[in-house]
């Protein structure tokens, strides 16, 4: 079913749908190292593959309206949500892993209950 609403909405919506969720495209290799790294800590992130979703190209550009402040302007590859709210990339999730921020993130976010 496509969504009618602006492209922010549709992400912001999708990204409250669980405490985690991945925006990718399908096959991407970073999605699968997130995915991984989360599934080892116990997290079952949402993944919304955009090469795939009926709003992919929305959603997309939504990613790029919400993120590119904080990305640089830069669209990541993987769109990572933690609580709704964007974390980062690739970069960003693997850097909360190393320096210990990462796990605190998915309490607070409710994915984590240890």
């Amino acid at each position: 079913m496509k969504l009618n609403t602006n492209p922010c909405d549709i992400v912001r919506q999708l990204a409250s749908t669980s405490a985690v969720v991945l925006f990718s495209t399908s096959g991407d290799c970073m999605c699968t190292v997130a995915k991984r790294l989360l599934f080892g800590l116990g997290v079952a992130p949402v993944t919304i593959e955009l090469d795939r979703h009926v709003d992919g190209l929305d959603i997309q550009a939504g990613l790029f309206q919400l993120t590119a402040e904080v990305a640089d302007g830069r669209q990541p590859i993987l769109a990572v949500f933690v609580g709704g709210k964007f974390l980062g990339g690739i970069e960003t999730l693997m850097a909360c892993h190393i320096n210990g921020t990462l796990v605190p993130l998915l309490k607070d976010a409710g994915a984590l209950w240890l």
